[in-house]
């Protein structure tokens, strides 16, 4: 993969080194516990977040002293902006006017978005209430040290599956997944899994349109692919201190479904490949 050749998106904010000022009840080490717990599970931890942000005063500030990235953290960066500005072109040409474009936070251990406070802990995730996509780049370290996936296209895979999310709200399909998973039941977490791999199948198919502008490679997709089956539920399921994987609660898809669909996407280029909704076969 060379991002040379790409296109750099101006819609990125950075608020790496600031940090969330609050007045009234934080959330304590005992939440930054749960939180992390609840990310290593799979599971969302959004909506306990927004819970203990209510009745307090959230802001960003700026930190103490300006903020220096590394050498490894400005190649991750210019990585993202590339990847981001690559998406804007792919689904700008699918949907053409109609596509309004995610901006990309960049920030380091933790921000506030409209969706609560995000942490570190918990990845990359996409807020629909503001319509960006909010990347810590340490998490890039991470998925190398914790999940073996490492390589430019496995990250890129990351930024471009979130961007697949923001797709998704402007479609509003994540609406109506969003009703489903209010309502509970058993197919509250079915719904979750197919939004999901929805969204890796709309990165494989920002990939295929990417290729030859990127130039990529064999290699590279094998990276993806790489990244896909090492954040599957079952994987993260045996790594955790449990190490029972249960079907029921997956929330994102097995390794197998995740490489598959984002495989589906890169061969077939076609959004209209990716409707996990009706398909006989998750």
């Amino acid at each position: 993969m060379d991002i040379r050749g790409g296109r750099r998106s101006s819609n990125v904010e950075d608020r790496r080194g600031m940090r969330i000022g609050r007045t009234g009840a934080g959330l304590g080490l005992g939440g930054v516990a749960i939180v992390l717990v609840l990310s290593l599970l799979g599971i969302n931890p959004l909506p306990f977040l927004q819970m203990a942000q209510q009745g307090s005063q959230v802001e960003m500030q700026p930190g103490d002293q300006p903020y220096q990235e590394s050498a490894e953290e400005g190649q991750y960066r210019a990585l993202a902006e590339v990847v981001l500005g690559e998406t804007e072109s792919t689904w700008g040409r699918f949907f053409g006017d109609q596509y309004t474009p995610a901006t990309l936070v960049l920030y380091t251990e933790a921000t506030q978005s409209e969706c609560g406070a995000g942490q570190s802990a918990m990845g990359p995730f996409y807020c629909p209430l503001d319509q960006r996509v909010y990347v810590d780049l340490s998490f890039f370290n991470d998925m190398q040290s914790r999940f073996r996936a490492e390589g430019d296209f496995a990250y890129a895979y990351v930024i471009a599956h979130e961007v697949g999310h923001h797709v998704q709200h402007l479609q509003g399909t994540a609406g109506q997944v969003q009703a489903v998973r209010e309502r509970g039941g058993p197919e509250a977490n079915r719904a979750s899994v197919m939004l999901e791999l929805q969204a890796d199948c709309y990165a494989g198919v920002w990939a295929h349109d990417a290729a030859g502008r990127l130039q990529v490679t064999d290699a590279d997709i094998d990276e993806a692919l790489g990244a896909a089956s090492a954040i599957g539920d079952d994987r993260l399921q045996r790594q955790s201190p449990q190490g029972v994987v249960v079907p029921d609660s997956f929330t994102h898809g097995s390794s197998e479904q995740r490489r598959r669909w984002l495989q589906v996407g890169m061969e077939t280029g076609d959004p209209r490949a990716c409707d996990t909704f009706n398909a006989r076969q998750l």
